[in-house]
């Protein structure tokens, strides 16, 4: 990856171009060392959006949507210097109002609302293993190039464009960069419906992560 020197320079070039095509543009660096929220996976991932429309989503992938959100308003004329977008955005978010729009956007487009007003009815793995550091610790890196091929492992992405996604597997993190986690307790959850594809992204997480039995800083 890139230093955030390189990240900046790239993102003004971005934003650049597109002002020379006559928009209005904007960037937002976030960081992608370690996956975004806590779900990997087709079904989980809807899952942990439709928590964070109904205003319980985890903390860094809800900061996130309010960042990209307010910017879009910003852009959009909606808000001006005065305004205090990110309140706005947060209101919609407890209020329900967001949960509400997405559900007449499923609706229009002839979604079933049975399957997001009770996620329960999404696709579920066969197989949920727990995959523990086997010691108390700090979790120091997660990868996440390689929590994402897990995944594919498992099914939830394409290795070939003719492959089959299976939408139910995947990788739920319950630690991330700068958490305590005791012994005994998971790092993670791999969703999975075969053996051999389980035993084989269980590997590869155990590769992505790398504990500290000192503190460890949570990135910005």
């Amino acid at each position: 990856m890139g230093t955030l020197d390189e990240a900046q320079q790239l993102a003004r070039l971005m934003v650049e171009i597109g002002k020379g095509a006559g928009r209005g543009m904007a960037a937002v660096l976030s960081d992608m060392n370690q996956p975004l929220g806590r779900a990997v996976g087709n079904a989980l991932e809807l899952k942990e959006a439709i928590a964070t429309l109904r205003g319980h989503g985890p903390a860094d992938f809800t900061q996130l949507v309010v960042v990209l959100a307010a910017e879009m308003l910003r852009l959009g004329g909606v808000v001006d210097e005065t305004s205090d977008p990110f309140s706005m955005i947060m209101w919609q978010l407890e209020s329900g109002d967001a949960w509400l729009k997405f559900r007449q956007f499923i609706q229009a487009q002839g979604g079933d609302l049975r399957l997001i007003d009770n996620p329960d009815n999404l696709p579920a793995a066969s197989l949920v293993s727990p995959l523990d550091a086997g010691q108390s610790c700090w979790l120091a890196e997660l990868h996440a190039d390689t929590i994402g091929a897990a995944a594919v492992v498992l099914g939830g992405g394409r290795q070939k464009k003719d492959d089959t996604i299976d939408p139910a597997v995947g990788i739920v993190l319950a630690a991330k960069v700068g958490d305590q986690v005791e012994a005994g307790q998971p790092l993670c959850w791999i969703h999975a419906n075969d053996e051999d594809r389980l035993a084989e992204a269980t590997a590869m997480v155990r590769d992505a992560i790398r504990i500290s039995a000192e503190p460890v800083d949570a990135p910005p």
